[in-house]
C-alpha cells in the first residue's frame, strides 16, 4: 500500500510541475482573476481524466495512430488560439481584476485543454494504465491509493504553483502585469506549435497502430 502511495505521489509530482499547456492557462488565469480561476483550471485533470483513462486503455489495442495524430492537431489549434488571446490581451493596459466568482469557463477551458493534449493520453496508455491495471490484480486498495495520490499530488502541484503566482500578482502591475501575460501567451503558442507538429509527423509516418 506505501509503495502505491508513493509511487502515485511521485508520478503525480512530475506530471503536476512539468511544463506544459495546462500549466500555462493556470498561471495565465491566476495572473488575469486570481487564485480561484487558477485552481479551477487546476482541477481539469479532476473532471476530464476518467474518459482519457477508460478510452486510452481502449486505445492501446483498438486505433491507428492516426487518432493520437488527429488530437495533437486538435489540441495544437486550441493551444494556439489561447495563447493568442493571452497575447492580445497583453498589449491592452490592462487592470488586475478582483477574483471571479464565476467558474465555469475557467474549468470547462481547463478541461478541453487537457482532453485535446497528447500529454495525458499518452501517459495513461504508456505508464498508468498498465501500473494501475498491476496494481488493481494485487488488491482494489493498492490500484485505489495510486489514484488517489496521483491526482492529490498533481492538482495539489499545480494549484500550489497558482497559489504562489497570486501572492505575487497585485505586486505584477502596468508594464510587468502585460509581460509576464504575453510570455504566458508565447509559451502557449509554442507549445501548441509543437503538439501540431508531433500530430502532422504520426500522420506523416502513414496508418499503422501506435507503438507503445
Amino acid at each position: 500500500m506505501i509503495e502505491a502511495l508513493l509511487t502515485g505521489w511521485g508520478l503525480g509530482l512530475a506530471a503536476g510541475i512539468s511544463p506544459g499547456p495546462l500549466l500555462t492557462l493556470v498561471i495565465t488565469a491566476t495572473l488575469e482573476r486570481g487564485l480561484g480561476a487558477g485552481w479551477r483550471v487546476a482541477s481539469a485533470p479532476l473532471w476530464s481524466d476518467a474518459p482519457v483513462i477508460l478510452v486510452s486503455l481502449w486505445l492501446v489495442s483498438s486505433l491507428p495512430s492516426k487518432f493520437l495524430a488527429g488530437l495533437g492537431l486538435l489540441g495544437g489549434g486550441l493551444v494556439v488560439f489561447l495563447g493568442l488571446e493571452a497575447l492580445w490581451r497583453a498589449r491592452r493596459p490592462l487592470i488586475l481584476a478582483p477574483p471571479s466568482g464565476g467558474g465555469r469557463r475557467d474549468i470547462l477551458t481547463g478541461v478541453l485543454v487537457n482532453l485535446l493534449s497528447p500529454a495525458p493520453w499518452l501517459f495513461w496508455l504508456t505508464v498508468g494504465g498498465p501500473l494501475s491495471v498491476a496494481l488493481w490484480r494485487q488488491s482494489a486498495g493498492h490500484g485505489l491509493a495510486f489514484g488517489v495520490s496521483f491526482y492529490a499530488a498533481l492538482v495539489g502541484t499545480k494549484g500550489g504553483l497558482a497559489v504562489l503566482v497570486a501572492s505575487g500578482r497585485h505586486r505584477l502591475e502596468g508594464r510587468g502585469y502585460r509581460i509576464v501575460l504575453a510570455l504566458c501567451g508565447l509559451l502557449m503558442v509554442g507549445l501548441g506549435i509543437a503538439l501540431a507538429i508531433q500530430g502532422w509527423n504520426i500522420l506523416e509516418q502513414g496508418d499503422g497502430r501506435a507503438d507503445f
